[in-house]
């Protein structure tokens, strides 16, 4: 058997119970998630996933007639496309989002 090492972490506790909850119903140890995360790590030398910031909405009093036209039109061209949402699917997504940034 390979040798092994501690890590020590701090997280947030109900983060901790949530993802360790996901865990044992997919049957895998946090020490085997933790080792598969330190080898992608290693082989693709960086944090294999994206790390990003969200772009900040442009407030509309600091934009431009232009940009805003520019704005709605493409809104209502993604209207005229049927490319749109229901209120209710965005409602979700703000509630949801509003969930994970409040934990």
């Amino acid at each position: 058997m390979a040798k092994t090492a501690n890590v020590l972490a701090r997280v947030e506790p109900d983060v901790k119970e949530e993802a360790e909850s996901i865990l044992n119903e997919l049957g895998v140890p946090a020490s085997v998630v933790i080792n598969m995360l330190y080898k992608q790590i290693i082989m693709t030398k960086g944090i294999p996933f994206s790390l990003t910031l969200h772009k900040a909405p442009v407030a509309l009093d600091e934009m431009t007639k232009e940009g805003f036209d520019a704005m709605m039109g493409k809104g209502l061209e993604q209207a005229k496309a049927n490319e749109g949402r229901s209120a209710e699917d965005v409602l979700a997504d703000v509630r949801s989002s509003i969930k994970k940034w409040t934990r």
